[in-house]
């Protein structure tokens, strides 16, 4: 069977202002209203399949978040923990079922144009992606994890480490690829369906694997200066 090549849609979209009303309204609720309401009148909200219950996730996740830009788009069953240490940009879009998971002291900031697809795992303790990246379906970012030591307790109650995670803009995360704690994946970078990033990628670099390896880059050598 032959493929084909169709136009981008979100990658091309314009920015959506949203109306002052919204904007205003999410800033009366941040004003007037405990966190924890607001936390919990968007979880309300999370699963209503309509226009209406798509306005009250903009809503609230707005009033919720540290920053949060125009024409974002959120999908049915996104849950963010600790909301109020996200940087959202204009034009994000949020994929069904999607999860970050934050920290009160964290940061996670999500550049313009972004697109996140379902079923996505964010660990947001110290996480940054650029403008225009492509999450695929099912892909997740860890950024922490346990030291291990002293050998004679359970993993699970050892010190975490927090190691930044960084994606440059223009990156494309392959379905179901894993970045693991500390790297930082290039701009212009793409990471194969299924890899396992334990290594940072160069600009424009491919790669693919368990753990992911370099395929070529996207730029002649006469490019890369």
């Amino acid at each position: 069977m032959s493929s084909r090549v169709v136009k981008a849609v979100h990658g091309v979209q314009q920015v959506t202002q949203d109306s002052p009303d919204e904007i205003a309204e999410s800033s009366r609720l941040r004003e007037r209203e405990p966190r924890d309401a607001l936390v919990e009148r968007y979880a309300a909200a999370a699963f209503v399949d309509s226009a209406d219950g798509a306005r009250q996730r903009r809503l609230l996740l707005r009033a919720l978040c540290k920053s949060f830009g125009h024409g974002v788009r959120i999908g049915l069953g996104v849950l963010v923990l600790h909301p109020h240490t996200f940087e959202i940009g204009d034009a994000v879009f949020l994929g069904n079922q999607s999860f970050l998971q934050g920290r009160h002291d964290g940061h996670c900031a999500i550049g313009a144009h972004t697109w996140i697809g379902p079923q996505s795992y964010f660990d947001c303790r110290d996480l940054e992606l650029g403008e225009y990246v492509g999450w695929g379906p099912g892909a997740k970012v860890l950024g922490s994890e346990h030291t291990g030591e002293p050998i004679d307790m359970p993993i699970i109650q050892t010190d975490l480490v927090i190691k930044p995670v960084r994606v440059g803009k223009w990156a494309d995360i392959g379905v179901n690829a894993v970045l693991l704690p500390g790297v930082t994946v290039g701009q212009g970078a793409i990471v194969g369906a299924g890899a396992v990033v334990t290594g940072d990628v160069p600009d424009y670099a491919i790669v693919a694997g368990v753990p992911a390896k370099l395929l070529r880059s996207r730029k002649d050598p006469q490019q890369r200066t």
